[in-house]
């Protein structure tokens, strides 16, 4: 048998092959990530005339060309966890870190795990396409949080308070009210320069324009607030500006993030068990799609324990002698992705009456009649809604 180490980079790879008792045939030698030259390593690899496993360690996106073409010369190619390697490497007393010690250390890794390895399974294309939309999302949810700063404090000195008085964008919708209303009126002393009579008439006009609830109430309130606010910038070209591009800014983000869900939650109805995680206790249209592309295919996992592990909220056993440990946290070391996604999940479900699949939510509420606190008690409820979500999907392709 022949083990096959990539330390992969960015770029190029560095290959080392060994058989049992560290006897190495070829390498260690770099090869770059071009057709011609992956070409020639899997003829050298097919010419061994023996049982052979490449192993590689996963490295964000940089070791997908490697993986997909030697996978598609049907090679068996296994992919290990970072951190699991990252331990097997410490296991000597003296550090060495080279792209050659490192293939070398895979390349052994897979001769002493040999019967352990488990063969790349490639997930389905619609599960990698949500896989990736979901990554952006969260990349522009970030860029929309730090832009909703950006606009909070420029209408801190032209508007202070006004955040307040207004909700930010609304996925559901793709409306953002505090955006809309700032753009029309920008500085506290547009307000001021109206009556309170037509303020408010405006104020209504807008919010019909609009599509939001004309509320008379909320007018007043915001023109009691535009007189007695001490603005600290002029409501002159300079402000003006400064509040209408981060506005823009603003909007060109949320725009960007309504195209995004909408495309998930396209891809997401076409999977079998879409409409079951829909009707889940707790997931609505927005958190179905986000879910799925933070789980993915379930069928990859061996049971409902594997996924718990996946997303980093199992507490592991510890055990020494007589002494068995009761009071132990998550590992997090999972997908954060999943345990975010699960966290505002168990948020809206505690938030809303109970549903009428109320298992998790009355398992939440159980552990606070215990004396949890609200976060781990909401950390428990996602345990067990992805027991049942794992149960329920895989029920689906069983059938």
């Amino acid at each position: 048998m022949v083990s096959v180490g990539i330390d992969v980079s960015k770029g190029k790879s560095t290959v080392c092959m060994i058989k049992p008792y560290g006897e190495i045939i070829v390498g260690p030698m770099e090869v770059t990530h071009i057709e011609s030259e992956l070409k020639d390593l899997v003829k050298v690899i097919n010419g061994l005339n023996d049982d052979v496993k490449v192993v590689m360690e996963a490295t964000g996106i940089y070791h997908l060309p490697v993986l997909t073409y030697l996978k598609e010369s049907r090679l068996f190619v296994s992919v290990i966890n970072p951190y699991q390697m990252k331990q097997y490497r410490s296991q000597g007393l003296r550090k060495v870190k080279t792209d050659k010690a490192d293939s070398i250390a895979i390349a052994n890794y897979g001769i002493e795990h040999w019967y352990a390895l488990k063969d790349f399974v490639a997930s389905e294309d619609k599960y990698n396409e949500l896989s990736i939309l979901s990554r952006q999302y969260r990349h522009y949810m970030r860029l929309h949080v730090a832009s909703l700063q950006e606009l909070t404090h420029v209408l801190d000195y032209a508007m202070p308070g006004i955040k307040n008085q207004f909700n930010s964008w609304n996925p559901e919708n793709g409306k953002d009210k505090l955006a809309d209303f700032v753009e029309k009126y920008w500085h506290y002393d547009n307000i001021c320069k109206k009556s309170e009579r037509q303020f408010v008439e405006s104020y209504l006009n807008w919010a019909r324009k609009k599509g939001y609830h004309p509320n008379q109430n909320k007018a007043a309130k915001i023109y009691s607030m535009a007189k007695d606010g001490i603005p600290t910038l002029p409501a002159d070209q300079t402000t003006k500006m400064l509040v209408i591009q981060a506005v823009e800014v603003l909007r060109r983000v949320d725009e960007t993030l309504s195209t995004i869900l909408s495309r998930m939650q396209e891809i997401a109805k076409t999977l079998p068990e879409y409409s079951v995680v829909r009707s889940m206790g707790g997931v609505g249209d927005i958190l179905a799609p986000k879910l799925i592309a933070d789980i993915g295919d379930v069928r990859r996992f061996h049971n409902s324990k594997a996924l718990i592990a996946y997303a980093g909220i199992d507490p592991p056993p510890y055990e020494s002698g007589q002494f068995i440990g009761t009071n132990r946290s998550m590992t997090k070391r999972g997908s954060s992705a999943i345990r975010k996604t699960g966290y505002e999940l168990m948020r809206v479900l505690k938030t809303h009456t109970e549903p009428k699949d109320g298992a998790v939510y009355r398992y939440i509420l159980k552990k606070e009649a215990e004396g949890k606190p609200k976060k781990v008690a909401k950390m428990a409820g996602l345990n067990k809604f992805l027991r049942i979500y794992y149960a329920r999907v895989m029920e689906i392709y069983n059938g």
